[in-house]
């Protein structure tokens, strides 16, 4: 029987003969839908799947909301592989309900939604320093980077500096130091390169 679930209970007492210590007793209770709305509860319940006798509460909120006869036609309506979905849709916007009846589930996924750009925004916002920092970093770097340069530069500049002192002056105006004496060409004939 699909409507009711069973529970087995073996029956033994002292004055019991064996043939009833042998087979245990079947109690069937309805659904939970069918308990709540105290009608018999049929080998066929479209509601006893999804409301079982465990979870009254279950069927109670659904049924407080929407109704016994508009969940049995909507799981009616749906193809079996469906139906288990709907009615856990239908127990969670119940719930909604009864926590906010203006907004129900729209206004838990308006907060939601509220919650995830607040943390969109944060993040940009957190993403944007970490930029602004890289870019200060990168800027320190490039001064440091550019003072030791200079800093290198100047020693050479000096060292430069240093060995040019160290070397005899030279009067680049006096054209004597440059002026070759003929006999000093060893037998080379120079020609003049403009006639």
């Amino acid at each position: 029987m699909e409507g009711y679930t069973t529970s087995v209970t073996p029956t033994s007492s002292a004055g019991s003969s064996d043939r009833s210590s042998s087979h245990p007793t079947v109690i069937l209770s309805p659904c939970a839908a069918c308990k709540i709305l105290r009608r018999r509860c049929a080998e066929k319940c479209v509601l006893a799947p999804y409301f079982p006798p465990t979870e009254p509460l279950k069927f109670t909120i659904a049924h407080r909301v929407f109704g016994a006869s508009n969940i049995i036609k909507l799981l009616q309506e749906l193809p079996e592989e469906q139906r288990a979905d709907a009615v856990n849709s239908m127990v969670y916007e119940a719930h909604a309900r009864l926590r906010d009846p203006i907004y129900g589930c729209t206004g838990a996924i308006c907060h939601l939604q509220k919650q995830i750009s607040d943390l969109q925004a944060e993040l940009a916002k957190a993403q944007a320093e970490i930029l602004n920092m890289q870019c200060q970093n990168a800027n320190l770097c490039e001064q440091l980077s550019c003072k030791s340069q200079m800093a290198t530069q100047n020693n050479i500049v000096e060292e430069n500096c240093l060995t040019q002192s160290s070397l005899p002056y030279y009067n680049y105006n006096d054209n004597s130091a440059f002026c070759f004496d003929d006999q000093a060409n060893l037998g080379v004939s120079w020609d003049p390169l403009w006639t």
